[in-house]
């Protein structure tokens, strides 16, 4: 992923983005050959999105991811 330049209009890496097609949310980890690579907030898998379906995340929606991640942060272990 070193080296790559994102597409004008796609959200960095770090940054909340949208899967237009199916409506997930995801942290964007980086690019995976012309895909972008996108986590749930919270952990999961990655998937792979065609940087044309991606879209910036809205601050609501925003703030919705990054309450599940630090609620997951502090989830004592079971």
């Amino acid at each position: 992923m070193t080296g790559e330049v994102c597409e004008p209009g796609t959200p960095e890496p770090g940054a909340f983005a949208v899967d237009a097609r199916d409506g997930r949310v995801g942290r964007v980890t980086g690019w995976s050959g012309p895909n972008v690579r996108l986590r749930p907030p919270g952990g999961g898998p990655e998937w792979g999105c065609p940087p044309e379906s991606v879209r910036p995340a809205s601050p609501g929606v925003v703030l919705r991811a990054r309450v599940t991640e630090i609620n997951r942060e502090g989830q004592l272990p079971r």
